[in-house]
């Protein structure tokens, strides 16, 4: 239980296991269906030292954590008591239709996506093996490893009754007898079939999307029909048997056909955009607007489509590509600001995110840098965009959704061309990228300042950021390894703590002393601007009653930057066993855009500790 802590705090900010009704995850993030939002602490779970950010909309509430999410989720189920991946809640509000289709088939992809993944890397492996002719592509060895990848395609249907047997609560066996069954030589591909006297079109079920999970979706409302109108006594016995051959004849007369012209309809709509405005067009237009659709959470809902291209046409002319370009002129751009930074912290915050997008997560800097800079946005724009569309110009398509590693799977069966092609679109789109960022620049307004601020008046608006200044000299410790819940949870507000080298305390900022406790540990101050700032002395230290502390101001006082406010023997303090630690946030945290601590690991009380952004 390596993140058994952060999921007992997660729990509990979320509004504890009772608010919970379902829990999943993607490649980087927790996705929660609660029964009431409003339960959940959003400001104090992005405060949480292994969370990224928190993004709540129509699909999902979710915690982007990053990739080891895949290990903190089968704890959370543990500590949930959630032997599969939902928890029923008759409290709940039903959902609108398209709201719970457009969750389930999000939350359903990414379980698939991972042995798809595999094979399109096997197939780029394979590709440049064969390439370099260690191994022939006639060869035993290479058909043996080949059969992974043609396996997870040919058996896509059985994949899908999996995930989606788990989402929808539909016994998982029976879905994949279904499964099965459709792709046997009896029905798959199979001509001049009826079924009581009944003709049956011939349908390919092998490679298939659509047919399958229309199939388990109406599998679920017969079992719910069966189990109101069976005796319980006879459920076990005779109610597999029904799903099955109620559900069989179903798929083959209606689904089958239905899923498939909803195949072909895609397929269609996307021929018709290729021959009318240029296939170019799609994909300049996702490469460039991908972060767009990751910051809103609706990244996903390309899975579908381009997995309905690769089941009917065995490529993908549009997505594959796109995302590797757009993901790659991510990379590009935030590179373009670690090259224009000189800023320490900066340059550490964009190296960092610039190699987690390399690697093909985007999310860090997406929600670490785009989001707080905003231009870089328009860099992917650019760079992406370009990259999108030489690709779409030169008709690049994917033979497997993967990566930027995998790449060489774009050579498919002989086809260099291909992969020449995309890899001058990949260089283009972080070229691009990396270029437009670095002449559009990082804006004044997030740069670290060296000074106290003052007024500024816009438009009869004053103040943009205050910079408050640390309220005693010593190393600087993140709020969230401050040992007390009330403030490492952020629920008095975001801040920082300071390991105090000196016993004087100073006044961080001009302003009225509000509050002064009996005991002297802790003090609270507000700015003319209206920002309330806390200082608290020590974990604990109400216990002393005022021993070792003494104070220079009273309630009521005004006071300006670096006065003496108090005096705490840290040394006393030490030798009676508690923690000295001086902890300083803005209590009114939620009035303001945000509050950021500095990232220095020492401070004085000459230097800036925590910016206010009204």
């Amino acid at each position: 239980m390596k993140y058994q802590e952060f999921c007992k705090q997660l729990i509990e900010l979320i509004g504890g296991k009772e608010n919970i009704q379902s829990v999943t995850n993607c490649m980087t993030r927790l996705r929660f269906k609660l029964n009431d939002r409003k339960l959940a602490k959003t400001e104090e779970i992005k405060e949480l030292p292994d969370v990224i950010d928190v993004v709540s909309n129509d699909v999902a509430y979710q915690v982007i954590i990053g990739t080891q999410v895949q290990d903190i989720r089968p704890e959370m189920n543990q500590i949930l008591g959630l032997s599969g991946e939902s928890k029923k809640s008759e409290s709940a509000e039903k959902e609108k239709f398209i709201t719970m289709a457009l969750r389930i088939l999000s939350e359903s992809m990414g379980p698939i996506l991972i042995p798809i993944m595999a094979a399109g890397l096997l197939a780029g492996i394979l590709s440049l093996i064969s390439l370099t002719g260690l191994v022939s592509a006639e060869s035993s060895t290479y058909l043996i490893l080949d059969a992974i990848r043609q396996s997870v395609f040919f058996f896509l249907p059985v994949l899908i009754a999996i995930s989606f047997a788990r989402r929808l609560e539909v016994n998982e066996y029976l879905a994949v007898t279904i499964a099965l069954t459709l792709m046997s030589d009896t029905i798959n591909g199979a001509k001049g079939l009826d079924f009581l006297g009944l003709s049956l079109p011939e349908t390919t079920y092998s490679n298939s999307f659509f047919p399958i999970i229309l199939s388990i979706i109406f599998m679920k409302y017969v079992g719910k029909l069966l189990e109101k109108i069976m005796p319980k006594a006879l459920q076990y016995f005779f109610n597999p048997v029904l799903i099955l051959i109620i559900t069989l004849p179903i798929t083959l007369i209606l689904f089958g056909p239905l899923g498939t012209y909803i195949g072909d309809g895609l397929n269609f709509v996307f021929d018709f955009i290729g021959n009318t405005f240029g296939s170019w067009s799609v994909v300049m237009l996702y490469a460039a607007l991908q972060p767009f659709l990751i910051t809103i959470g609706a990244g996903n809902f390309i899975i579908p489509i381009f997995m309905n291209s690769y089941a009917t046409l065995g490529y993908d002319p549009v997505f594959t590509a796109a995302w590797i370009i757009s993901d790659i002129a991510v990379c590009g751009a935030v590179m373009g600001y670690f090259f224009r930074s000189k800023d320490k912290k900066q340059k550490q915050l964009f190296g960092t995110t610039a190699f987690s997008a390399f690697m093909g997560v985007t999310e860090p800097a997406v929600y670490g840098v785009f989001v707080k800079y905003r231009r870089p946005y328009v860099a992917v724009m650019i760079g992406g965009g370009l990259g999108g569309l030489f690709a779409g110009l030169m008709k690049v398509v994917g033979y497997a959704p993967v990566g930027l590693f995998g790449l060489a799977s774009f050579i498919g069966k002989d086809n260099y061309q291909n992969f020449y092609m995309m890899l001058i679109a990949v260089i283009i789109g972080f070229v691009g990228a990396a270029i437009a960022a670095f002449i559009l620049g990082i804006p004044d307004d997030e740069k670290v300042e060296e000074k106290q601020a003052e007024p500024v008046e816009m438009n009869a608006e004053a103040v943009t950021k205050l910079l408050i200044k640390a309220p005693v000299k010593g190393k600087n410790v993140a709020l969230s390894n401050v040992n007390d819940k009330a403030f490492s949870s952020s629920a008095l507000g975001k801040g920082l703590g300071i390991e105090p080298e000196e016993d004087l305390i100073s006044a961080p900022v001009n302003g009225e002393v509000v509050s002064l406790f009996p005991t002297n540990h802790a003090i609270g101050i507000k700015t003319e601007y209206g920002v309330e700032i806390l200082i608290h002395i020590g974990i604990n230290t109400v216990e002393l009653d005022g021993k070792y502390f003494e104070t220079f101001v009273k309630q009521g006082d005004k006071v300006s930057v670096g006065d003496a406010i108090l005096k705490a023997d840290m040394a006393g303090i030490r030798s009676e066993g508690y923690d000295p630690v001086v902890i300083t946030v803005i209590t009114n945290t939620a009035d303001y855009l945000d509050v950021l601590p500095s990232s220095d690991s020492s401070l004085n009380s000459k230097e800036d500790c925590l910016t206010v952004v009204v």
